[in-house]
């Protein structure tokens, strides 16, 4: 990267599109953008095909995890960095490592050792990867971990920046307004790196059983010393702004409300943007009556202050677990004949929220829309959510008889059997005690953490979503254990007649929508599905989608998209994946190519260019596969 170019702007988040333009992938989505796009254009729809593994890194996490089964991870979720000639990833138990990306050999690893403390929160050992910054002469590694430190390491030996907080490290669990435990508070996601700030949210456990929580708040530190430079409040404290949308006090106790999926951040405007998520608890709000600010929202920030610029909640009072799973993407388009700056907030009940990223307004309008209330004691659920009217949703919503398996009359019938065992409604339909009630989407999405990709060549952007629906049931707790007066009791396998799924297909999907104009372009299943169910294989149905998260990589030629495949499908019968991972033209979506890897793709995957070859990286495993980063590359 041009040198003067660093200097003038000051720190590695000004090389968002001059370091796409070089091949580089700075920050976790590309940039700080979060576009997931690189102009990158030697793998092409005429030589995809040719596309054969370059390298393989196996995580030493896979070492520890052989030799003591409790370090055992979840899903290998890191996406690796390229700067300056070298990959830079993390590993799910809080190693960090630098690699030569032509053949994945270690140039160092530093190990945190953050496991020795035990078990993090929530989904235990993952880490989605680190974050880097340079003032154009220093160059530093950045790493949040599951055990609530945030590590600064020397990105070209790997050891802990001396000046930075303690040693190299800053304790996540000190200066909180609330007493914070590691057993319920953490990191999974890397911090967004944005001027000399680095802001750092949090994994929070979901699954409390007292109203008493950490609160969700997102603080900044210096990217030099470490030390705090700003705190947003969430739930806001007294005197500020949002803090009446909490009533009778519950602000003073709720938590959760944060947010643990990635960030973003627009340099030039010195805003970034928080994507939080659902307040203690998730399934009942009687503790905390009101609209709740700022859970469930979009919340603007200067990043010199950490002052709220702007908000949009987009669910309120969310007894649905709908908390925002991912960044909200940026991105400049042509609406209207008007060159607009733009957000667009991917959720996990299949709408695609569109904003003006510098006031906060839609930039098409969104309607206050009557919703069913609860029943149950105690609870005062919103009257009315938002609703876009464009984009429409990229997933179905709500359950109704019209939404159940019919590929021949005997299925269709027996479904009909299966739904009246279960409460159900349109989207919103409040949980209730007694019999459960069916979600779709479920806490699964809809959309989820792997966000989307975007092209800024045709104002296009790509999501994929998933179609399977929970149930959820209310339940009253031990009163000598919980002071909840409900609790929430899943079940996220909804299985259908003989095994197959309750709900139409598709069960996985990839949907384009051109954001000049608010439509859908196309959409198509993602993967096979269970088309060859012994009660389908006679009929011809074609694929049918796979219940799997889709992780989007956009680039000059294709569009890429990996599927995760194993231990994450909700949908019961939802097909089994074959191959993983695939590339699709982009003004089509036309399957042009697709692959098998040694295990499911668990990460966004990225690309570079290193000595004028370009590669594809993803991480694969963990869990019941060995964790491992594969690179593709043409022969």
């Amino acid at each position: 990267m041009n040198f003067a170019l660093r200097v003038c702007l000051g720190v590695c988040f000004v090389a968002g599109s001059a370091s796409a333009a070089d091949g580089e992938w700075v920050s976790y989505g590309g940039d700080m953008m979060s576009q997931k796009y690189s102009p990158v254009d030697q793998i092409t729809a005429e030589n995809v095909t040719d596309l054969e593994v370059a390298w393989n890194w196996n995580s030493p996490d896979n070492a520890l995890a052989s030799q003591n089964r409790q370090l055992i991870s979840f899903f290998y979720e890191a996406t690796p960095l390229y700067v300056n000639g070298t990959l830079y990833t993390t590993t799910s138990l809080g190693q960090v490592a630098a690699l030569d990306p032509a053949t994945g050999e270690a140039k160092w690893v530093y190990d945190t050792k953050d496991y020795e403390f035990g078990r993090p929160t929530n989904l235990g050992f993952v880490n989605r990867g680190p974050s880097y910054w340079s003032d154009g002469e220093e160059e530093r590694v950045y790493i949040a971990t599951g055990n609530a430190f945030l590590w600064c390491l020397n990105a070209e030996t790997g050891e802990p920046v001396a000046g930075f907080g303690d040693e190299g490290k800053v304790d996540l669990t000190q200066h909180m307004r609330r007493e914070v435990s590691r057993r319920s508070y953490g990191v999974s996601s890397p911090p967004l790196v944005i001027g000399d700030k680095l802001i750092v949210g949090a994994s929070i456990f979901d699954g409390p059983t007292r109203k008493e929580m950490p609160p969700g708040d997102v603080r900044a530190f210096d990217a030099r010393t470490g030390q705090l430079s700003w705190t947003f409040h969430n739930p806001p404290v007294e005197g500020e702004y949002g803090y009446d949308t909490w009533k009778e006090g519950s602000a003073e106790y709720t938590g959760n409300a944060n947010v643990w999926t990635l960030m973003s951040g627009d340099p030039e405007l010195g805003y970034a943007y928080l994507s939080f998520g659902t307040p203690t608890n998730d399934w009942y709000g009687g503790h905390r009556k009101g609209d709740g600010l700022f859970a469930e929202s979009i919340v603007c920030v200067d990043v010199s202050t950490g002052k709220r610029v702007w908000h949009y909640q987009t669910t309120h009072h969310g007894v649905w677990d709908y908390d925002l799973p991912a960044a909200a993407s940026l991105m400049d388009v042509e609406i209207d004949g008007e060159e607009r700056k733009i957000l667009a907030q991917v959720t996990k009940q299949g709408f695609l929220f569109v904003l003006d990223r510098v006031t906060g307004e839609p930039v098409w309008p969104i309607e206050e829309r009557p919703v069913p209330q609860s029943t149950a004691e105690g609870e005062e659920t919103s009257p009315t959510q938002p609703h876009p009217t464009r984009p429409k949703p990229y997933d179905r919503q709500g359950v109704s008889e019209d939404d159940l398996i019919d590929f021949t009359p005997e299925l269709k019938e027996k479904a009909l059997k299966i739904l009246e065992t279960y409460n159900y409604g349109p989207l919103f339909t409040p949980p209730m005690e007694g019999k459960p009630t069916l979600y779709l989407p479920g806490w699964n999405g809809g959309g989820n953490w792997c966000g989307l990709g975007f092209d800024p060549d045709t104002g296009y952007c790509y999501i994929a979503s998933v179609t399977s629906p929970i149930a959820i049931t209310l339940v009253r707790p031990d009163p000598n254990r919980s002071n909840f007066t409900f609790v929430g009791q899943n079940t996220t396998r909804i299985s259908g007649p003989d095994g197959l799924p309750l709900i139409k297909p598709p069960y996985g999907r990839v949907t384009a929508i051109d954001l000049k104009t608010g439509e859908h372009v196309w959409q198509v299943p993602h993967g096979p599905g269970p088309k060859d169910h012994p009660a389908l294989k006679d009929l011809n149905v074609g694929d049918l989608g796979n219940s799997d998260r889709g992780f989007p990589l956009v680039t000059k030629s294709l569009l890429f998209m990996g599927q995760d495949g194993g231990g994450r499908a909700m949908g019961g019968g939802a097909g089994a994946p074959s191959a993983n991972f695939r590339a699709f033209d982009k003004a089509s979506g036309k399957l042009l190519w697709e692959t098998t890897l040694p295990a499911s793709p668990t990460a966004a995957p990225m690309t570079y260019i290193h000595e004028g070859k370009q590669y594809v990286a993803v991480s694969i495993g963990g869990l019941m596969s060995p964790a491992a980063l594969v690179a593709m590359a043409l022969p």
